[in-house]
């Protein structure tokens, strides 16, 4: 799914520039706007597996507080 967002991210870049080029600033603006939020939401697909990643390394470990945050 990250994948997905990022790709999503950079067509719609690409796309707010063409429009950027030819004069069309509301049309290049939404189009960018939906590309800060795919890239925002490509953020939050790796932020969410880093975590996961991390509570998995602290549960095999044995942990019981929270020291390390």
């Amino acid at each position: 799914m990250k994948l997905f967002w990022m790709i999503l991210a950079g067509i719609c870049i690409v796309i707010a520039a063409f429009f950027l080029l030819r004069r069309d600033l509301s049309t290049a603006f939404v189009i960018a706007a939906l590309g800060m939020v795919a890239w925002f939401l490509n953020y939050r697909a790796q932020m969410k597996a880093i975590i996961a990643a991390a509570d998995l390394e602290k549960d095999s470990k044995g942990k019981d507080s929270d020291e390390d945050y």
